[in-house]
């Protein structure tokens, strides 16, 4: 592994991973705050950071931005290992950086008020039901990075990142109040661990690695079988 070229990746996968917590998270913070904004309020802010990101990092690290995405990636080695962990370890250490800027910037009764941003189930939204939905939410996710940027047919030159953030904003609109609809382990990663709030915290793990890696290798195996990978 060359190692210029992995900090290279890895300070572009933080950085945009990064912003996406610092966004997102944020924007849940600030509707707390005022009481005003909407679901589609925090939909757009999550979807837009994360397609100029993706835009704008995709060229030096394919524009992860997800340990999900990776993982996809991993299992259908689209990258190699060493590299895998540079990524997953970049997307946690940005996620933890921009969840302490945001403890940084707004008091604590608001911090605990909204939980910093961390992704939380419904009431009445079972364990099993959250489940079920970050897996879904996270399959679609990762099936349309795959079908736009893994895929050198896709349409990531034309689009760059936008498809994947209009799936985030989508997704969101759905799973949002259920779940908080974070489809990205690094995304709720940070704030839990600044904010400490640890509520079915695997969940936030484990499902969307689950669904990342069904799209990815369901994909991969239709479609993508004869690609350069």
């Amino acid at each position: 592994m060359d190692q210029r070229d992995a900090l290279r990746r890895g300070v572009a996968e933080a950085i945009g991973t990064g912003a996406l917590v610092f966004v997102g998270a944020g924007s849940i913070i600030t509707q707390v705050s005022t009481g005003e904004g909407s679901l589609l309020t925090v939909a757009l802010a999550h979807g837009i950071v994360l397609g100029i990101m993706v835009t704008a990092f995709g060229h030096i690290s394919g524009g992860h931005l997800n340990p999900a995405v990776t993982f996809g990636f991993l299992v259908t080695k689209r990258i190699e290992a060493k590299m895998a962990g540079v990524y997953w370890a970049s997307q946690l250490a940005g996620a933890v950086i921009a969840a302490a800027l945001l403890r940084a910037v707004f008091d604590d009764e608001l911090v605990r008020a909204a939980n910093l941003g961390a992704p939380a189930l419904g009431g009445g939204v079972s364990i099993g039901e959250g489940f079920l939905l970050e897996v879904v939410m996270t399959f679609f996710l990762v099936l349309v990075v795959f079908a736009t940027a893994a895929d050198p047919r896709g349409a990531f030159k034309v689009v760059g990142g936008f498809a994947i953030g209009l799936t985030i904003g989508v997704d969101i609109m759905v799973g949002g109040p259920l779940t908080g609809a974070a489809m990205n382990p690094a995304r709720a990663f940070g704030p839990q661990l600044v904010g400490w709030f640890w509520q079915d915290d695997w969940l936030y793990y484990l499902a969307p690695l689950t669904g990342g890696a069904i799209a990815a290798l369901l994909y991969d195996r239709l479609y993508l079988r004869g690609q350069p990978a």
